[in-house]
């Protein structure tokens, strides 16, 4: 926001590394401030961990 209180838009990008739950949230986040996002993963799919927790708990149970 300006001094004089108005919005103007963002000009940029950025760089997020790591697909994972907080590199893709971080990429909507800057998204939507204006930002264009490059998100780049090491590996072939985007997730991280999150993407593996179907396999880990196949039941949906944590026994907690």
């Amino acid at each position: 926001m300006n001094s004089n209180g108005t919005s103007t838009p963002l000009i940029g990008s950025v760089l997020v590394v790591g697909g994972g739950i907080a590199g893709m949230q971080s990429a909507l986040d800057l998204a939507e401030m204006g930002y264009y996002v490059y998100l780049v993963e090491k590996e072939a799919s985007i997730g991280g961990v999150m993407a593996q927790l179907d396999k880990t708990f196949p039941t949906n149970d944590c026994a907690m």
